[in-house]
């Protein structure tokens, strides 16, 4: 008489479940980290309004010199504030360097943590923008964009990534 067994072995079934845990021990933190990266870059899009508001001023000029949150692209006293899930707030100063605060990301590594868009006149990144530069009859086209951030690099865009 012949017996047959048929499925696994106790012993069969720890290795596989062994294996998982492995396998997902090294995964998770991988998987918070691109997620972290993922809503960093949503935080880093809440600029692109308020640079493109930025932009236009440069181009057409504002009747006054410009002060610190005064572009009304987002800014917290802004009527359209930027605020969501992941931006605390959007801060503007009169040379028109664009400050993003994130929340809700990663509690001690980007919550609280900002990245900056700084506006220059010349495609190199040398010569920054002024206040005087965004008043009528000036005219001078913003030609690059730097981004500075105080945040771990792991998180920040590759756009965010390079060095001035």
């Amino acid at each position: 008489m012949k017996s047959c067994s048929e499925g696994f072995t106790l012993i069969e079934v720890m290795i596989a479940v062994a294996i998982v845990g492995v396998l997902a021990m090294l995964a998770l933190p991988q998987y918070q980290n691109y997620a972290a990266r993922t809503k960093v870059s949503e935080v880093l899009l809440a600029a692109m309004i308020c640079k493109t508001t930025v932009h236009e001023a440069a181009l057409s000029g504002l009747p006054n010199t410009p002060a610190a949150n005064g572009f009304g692209c987002g800014e917290a006293e802004s009527s359209s504030s930027q605020v969501s899930r992941y931006v605390a707030k959007v801060e503007t100063t009169a040379e028109g360097k664009i400050r993003i605060f994130a929340r809700n990301i990663l509690a001690s590594e980007v919550d609280g943590h900002y990245l900056q868009l700084e506006p220059y006149s010349d495609a190199e990144g040398l010569i920054p923008m002024t206040n005087t530069d965004y008043t009528l009859g000036s005219q001078i086209a913003i030609r690059s964009w730097h981004c500075k951030t105080d945040m771990n690099f792991k998180f920040v865009p590759a756009a965010c990534r390079k060095k001035p």
